[in-house]
């Protein structure tokens, strides 16, 4: 089984809307074995609070524009924007602040899932998952 196409669009819309809003080393995975819950995990990064609840926004906003007003299901992490957690039901979306993506790692529990390629405006330049 593998995410449906649908799924993969709409992280891609996300993850531009966080790529144009700075976030950095954007990466998603394809988790429907590993879940089955849900097709996939997009996760981005900020250096600060505001950037985390900025890109957050941003990917919301793009999400309902040019998804058919699709809206998560629900939203974690907000007043703190430490690791704002957006579920689309399909997808999931982590915005984490930097110093929470390095403590909490979640590459690793993804990283034997196939990784959805992102066509971003800025890309970075390639680096180990193992970070």
């Amino acid at each position: 089984m593998t995410a449906l196409e649908s799924s993969i669009a709409s992280i891609r819309i996300a993850a531009a809307a966080a790529d144009r809003m700075k976030a950095h080393d954007i990466v998603a995975y394809d988790v429907s074995d590993a879940l089955g819950i849900c097709d996939g995990m997009l996760i981005a990064s900020a250096p600060n609070e505001r950037q985390v609840l900025a890109i957050a926004e941003e990917v919301e906003k793009d999400l309902f524009l040019n998804d058919g007003k699709r809206q998560p299901r629900s939203r974690e992490g907000v007043q703190e924007a430490q690791w704002i957690l957006l579920d689309y039901g399909d997808f999931i979306v982590h915005i984490m602040h930097d110093e929470a993506r390095d403590f909490y790692h979640l590459e690793r529990l993804w990283r034997d899932c196939p990784q959805i390629e992102l066509p971003l405006e800025h890309p970075e330049e390639p680096q180990s998952t193992e970070r």
